[in-house]
């Protein structure tokens, strides 16, 4: 009975060991097996992989948070090759304003808060009295109201705000990171497969790129923690048109587009 138990042990033993042995031997998982091979690119190379792939999409859906000059603003935009729409705002609704663009004509919609800055902040042609510039500008910025205003080509802001419908121009702002590019963790973005690229150790910015399919860039981090954008429905067409005729009033030359909003 001794020798048939000791025997049993002996042979369990050598079972187990085999086990152990084949899953201390066995090939580590391929973190490329399966996806587009990106990862396995030097940084910068992925970079550039992802802003060809955005440059070459027909269009996507840009959202996120911006920091400039102390102050943050929510971005909302579709954008394609002949234009865009969407919603840029802050904390302050008065604030807030929509754009649309449809080739070199573009539009911007917002509150009577809004054009009653710009209106207060236009010089006059004569000099007034407080009260009656405020309630001169509180009568145009009420025509204006929540309707589509044609902002003209020569106005100041007009490349500025241009700039926000451009998919090229903001996208390519976008994912340029800054510093020296190094080759971050595996991830995830809305669910996909990312690998990350960072400039100079994340201060100079991050980018997450698509490990699946094209290399598009999902999500993007600014340098010096100037805020986060993600970017999504790569390719989805999207509806653009100029407004009707009744949804849209006379800019004029009675108030000035305030840039600096």
């Amino acid at each position: 009975m001794r020798t048939r138990n000791t025997a049993l042990v002996g042979a369990l033993c050598v079972g187990l060991s085999a086990v152990l042995t084949a899953c201390g031997s066995s090939t580590p998982e391929d973190p490329d097996a399966g996806t587009n091979g990106v990862g396995k690119l030097e940084p910068a190379a992925i970079q550039d992989k992802a802003r060809a792939a955005a440059r070459g999409a027909e269009a996507v859906h840009l959202s996120g948070n911006v920091v400039s000059q102390g102050r943050t603003y929510r971005i909302d935009m579709r954008l394609k090759k002949n234009g865009g729409l969407g919603r840029v705002s802050s904390s302050s609704d008065a604030s807030a304003f929509e754009l649309l663009r449809v080739g070199d004509e573009l539009y911007l919609k917002a509150p009577a808060g809004f054009w009653a800055k710009a209106a207060a902040s236009s010089p006059s042609p004569a000099p007034k009295s407080t009260a009656s510039k405020a309630g001169d500008a509180a009568a145009a910025a009420g025509k204006l109201d929540d309707k589509y205003v044609k902002v003209p080509s020569d106005d100041p802001s007009y490349q500025q705000f241009k700039g926000f419908t451009d998919k090229d121009v903001l996208l390519d702002g976008l994912i340029g990171l800054q510093g020296r590019l190094t080759r971050g963790d595996r991830g995830t973005v809305g669910g996909v497969k990312t690998v990350r690229v960072n400039g100079a150790n994340g201060g100079g910015g991050t980018l997450d790129v698509s490990l699946v399919g094209t290399p598009y860039p999902l999500r993007v981090q600014r340098a010096g923690g100037a805020g986060q954008l993600e970017l999504d429905s790569w390719g989805k067409d999207f509806a653009l048109a100029v407004p009707d005729k009744k949804q849209t009033v006379d800019y004029g030359k009675q108030l000035r587009i305030p840039s600096g909003s």
